[in-house]
């Protein structure tokens, strides 16, 4: 299989360990990922709230490169890029007349043709759980994770449409797949904060205590994620959870391509597990 990789900026920095998880997945399962060359920042939050035609113009622009290379799906692991391709191109697709303004903006043609997929769907509906299963050479018996969807990978169901928005269950099977088990929980879905944990610190304490809690309180050992804001939260900002509520959480968050990679025989080291 082969599929145009967009990395995003945080491959870069705070998420390196989602890059080298994905890409240790990809050889793993046999899918060539093939980085997007010359691209650029799919605009986040940030262009998504200052401007509807640079919103669509940044990711477009990727969009557009790997048309020109004849690639017509596109993997992008963080969900915030995902988010933004995808929405984009299916904005595209419906308004010819934005599609044509962007184009302008970008100088590049651009028909929306090219499909953004999740590290989820890569994984559920690409490849397979049954190729999955068949690379586990070391079963994660014995753990017990709580699967995080959070907000961007499955809502809303007319632009993701692939799971469901309520109870999604693709991570789950995914996890399974390597041999642990997977709680049922009712925050898989409910936001971390996102970057309220920086401007409203009180108030995305809460929301970062409140999925860790509730993930411990169903029995979970650690819990797993697909967006690197998710992780940055969960992860990094879980000490000041923990100050806050007075309570020690100590629960370890890992990215799914991590675990996938480490069923599979990876050195924890090599994808930047300590």
């Amino acid at each position: 299989m082969k599929l145009a990789y967009y990395p995003g900026c945080s491959s870069e920095g705070s998420a390196i360990e989602y890059d080298l998880s994905t890409k240790k997945t990809a050889h793993m399962l046999e899918t060539d990922l093939q980085e997007l060359e010359d691209w650029n920042c799919c605009g986040a939050t940030s262009a998504h709230n200052t401007n509807k035609i640079l919103a669509g113009s940044l990711p477009a622009r990727n969009l557009a490169i790997a048309e020109q290379n004849g690639m017509d799906l596109i993997l992008a692991p963080c969900a915030a890029c995902y988010n933004r391709l995808h929405s984009t191109e299916l904005a595209a697709r419906k308004d010819n007349a934005l599609r044509e303004q962007i184009q302008e903006v970008i100088d590049m043609d651009f028909k929306a043709v090219t499909s953004t997929i999740s590290v989820l769907e890569w994984l559920d509906d690409k490849v397979g759980i049954d190729k999955i299963k068949a690379k586990v050479s070391n079963p994660l018996k014995g753990m017990k994770a709580a699967c995080y969807y959070g907000c961007l990978l499955v809502r809303p169901a007319h632009h993701t449409g692939f799971d469901d928005t309520e109870d999604p269950q693709s991570m789950d099977r995914i996890v399974r797949a390597l041999g642990a088990e997977t709680v049922d929980w009712p925050y898989k879905v409910e936001c971390c904060g996102a970057a309220l944990a920086t401007s409203r610190p009180e108030i995305g304490a809460k929301m970062i205590y409140e999925v860790i809690a509730n993930a411990k309180a169903a029995g979970a050992q650690c819990l797993v994620t697909a967006c690197p804001l998710c992780m940055l939260n969960l992860d990094m900002r879980q000490a000041g959870a923990e100050k806050m509520f007075k309570e020690k959480l100590n629960l370890p968050i890992y990215y799914v391509t991590e675990l996938v990679a480490i069923a599979g025989g990876a050195n924890p080291v090599e994808i930047g597990v300590g």
